[in-house]
Order: structure tokens, then sequence, then C-alpha cells
């Protein structure tokens, strides 16, 4: 399982992607501006384009791995090849 806080993201602004045993999350966190008045009440928070990838080992299966976000969390459920259930020395 791998669970990354993003908060302040939605959805639709990131990607999770699976490729030869290297899964990476990306996205972009907008730019939040808010000023008030003449007392200046000044909100600053990073924002930007992130990427970050992992390497998966090589008993899991790649094609069932699912992914949720919700409340500014994602959770990727890794699970391992049926093979490698039943072969614990791996």
């Amino acid at each position: 399982m791998i669970k990354a806080e993003i908060p302040r993201s939605n959805k639709e602004d990131v990607k999770v992607s699976v490729d030869n045993g290297i899964v990476t999350i990306q996205g972009e966190r907008k730019q939040e501006k808010e000023e008030k008045g003449k007392r200046f009440h000044r909100i600053e928070r990073f924002y930007g384009n992130f990427v970050r990838s992992f390497t998966l080992p090589d008993n899991v299966d790649e094609a069932k791995i699912k992914a949720t976000f919700k409340d500014g969390m994602l959770t990727l459920q890794i699970p391992k090849a049926a093979e490698a259930k039943r072969n614990p020395s791996r």
C-alpha cells in the first residue's frame, strides 16, 4: 500500500500510472491567493507541478492496482501476484 497526502488537490489534478514496474504519481496544485481589505490577511501555499515515482517489487500484480482519492489522501492498493501469495519464500 502507498498513501500520499495531497491536500487542497482535486482528484482530476492527480494522475497515477504504472509502467514496467514503476508507479508514478503526478499532478498539479493550483496557486491560492487571498487578500482582504486594508489590513491585509494573506495566505500563501505551495503550488505547481509535482511527480514522485516508486519501483514496485517483482511479485506485484500491476493489473490489479487500485487507487482511491478522498479528502486529499491518495491510497494505492498494490496486491501481490497470485503465484507470490502461494510461495511465501519470495
